[in-house]
């Protein structure tokens, strides 16, 4: 009986330990999340910054030759 007792403390004890590790790491991935959340990522960009990408204006049938040809 003596046997049991201690198999049964022992499992309380690892599921203890277990159940704080597992709120610190949640607690640890909410504070990074936080902080992450308040960075601006998409913020206009600042100084001499210029737009590199202009879209040339096709017919749709030349995008969908393309769509098939590709497969995007």
């Amino acid at each position: 009986m003596t046997r049991l007792k201690h198999s049964l403390r022992d499992l309380i004890k690892v599921l203890v330990v277990f159940t704080v590790c597992t709120c610190v790491f949640y607690m640890a991935l909410r504070m990074v999340h936080e902080e992450y959340e308040r960075q601006h990522r998409y913020d206009p960009p600042g100084g001499t910054a210029i737009k590199v990408y202009q879209p040339l204006e096709q017919p749709w049938t030349d995008r969908l030759s393309i769509f098939f040809r590709l497969g995007e």
